[in-house]
């Protein structure tokens, strides 16, 4: 049994997200992003050098959308459900790049996260989770391919910092797989197998590695991020004070704190009376260090 440790938390900003996701940020800007998916909105969060907000911005989207990727110092690659969109972070502006299953109105994207190479790897779900009706797939070079079909809530999409292994789980099944990768293109080299089974409390969700390779993977319905070897043993736990958590990424300067995700998707006036942070957005000093995550590249590979 690992212990559930004790470690300094802060709450971003005084919005509650009904369903909070897909966080990201951007070191040279200092500013950290995530979603709320089902009220359509991205989130903006300029932080200090002591990582205390000072400014959170929550802009309105014309679509559910999940996470982003920088593209480079004045666009953004935002996951939305029906596809891959150019925004200008200057204005909002944004350009439908690549359709991902835009005619499909029974799904809408979910995780994604950008391999080394600059290879994104996306999703997709049932909008009502239906059971198999997900996929992910991976854009690079400007070509979209799919990769694994038949997931119904595929979540903890990452990749090890050399690039030769990539993560994800089907939040449903409770498994954490490992698949092996070309570095140089972050594109499968073999089939997925099973890195860790999750028994007990709470189902596995979004997740980020750290620069030694650790995977923190967010533990929906507990309360806590989970941190795994790449051998698929768990050796952390710290807790989150919602019991939705949803997704981490690391961020500040030298990358020392991870900011959480949460929401009250599905949760009643008693639930959310009984988990008063429910839905807010968090801080948390793990005593690890991140790394800045890669660019997704649209250009010819």
């Amino acid at each position: 049994m690992i212990a559930i440790e004790e470690v300094a938390i802060s709450i971003i900003g005084g919005e509650r997200c009904h369903l909070g996701e897909g966080p990201a940020y951007d070191a040279a800007s200092d500013t950290a992003w995530w979603f709320d998916i089902l009220e359509r909105r991205l989130f903006e969060a300029k932080l200090d050098p002591k990582l205390d907000t000072r400014e959170v911005t929550a802009h309105a989207l014309p679509f559910m959308a999940s996470a982003l990727a920088y593209v480079d110092d004045d666009h953004q690659l935002v996951v939305a459900d029906n596809g891959l969109h150019l925004r200008r972070i200057a204005d909002g502006h944004l350009a439908l790049h690549t359709p991902i299953e835009a005619d499909n109105p029974a799904t809408r994207s979910n995780d994604a996260r950008v391999h080394p190479s600059g290879t994104l790897w996306t999703s997709t779900m049932g909008r009502k989770a239906q059971a198999g009706a997900g996929a992910i797939y991976a854009l690079r070079g400007g070509e979209l391919s799919r990769l694994f079909a038949g997931i119904t809530i595929p979540n903890a999409i990452c990749f090890s910092p050399d690039g030769a292994t990539g993560y994800f789980t089907d939040t449903r099944e409770n498994v954490l797989h490992r698949v092996p990768l070309d570095p140089t293109t972050g594109l499968p080299l073999g089939a997925p197998s099973a890195l860790y089974w999750h028994h007990g409390e709470g189902g596995l969700d979004g997740a980020v590695t750290d620069a030694e390779g650790l995977i923190w993977c967010a533990r929906w319905g507990a309360g806590c991020v989970d941190a795994y070897t790449p051998a698929g043993k768990r050796v952390r736990t710290v807790p989150v004070p919602a019991r939705q958590a949803s997704c981490p990424v690391f961020v500040g300067a030298d990358f020392s704190r991870m900011l959480v995700t949460s929401a009250y998707e599905d949760m009643d006036e008693a639930a959310c009376a009984a988990d008063p942070n429910q839905g807010r957005t968090f801080l948390l000093d793990v005593g690890a260090k991140g790394r800045a995550e890669p660019r997704a590249r649209l250009g010819a590979a």
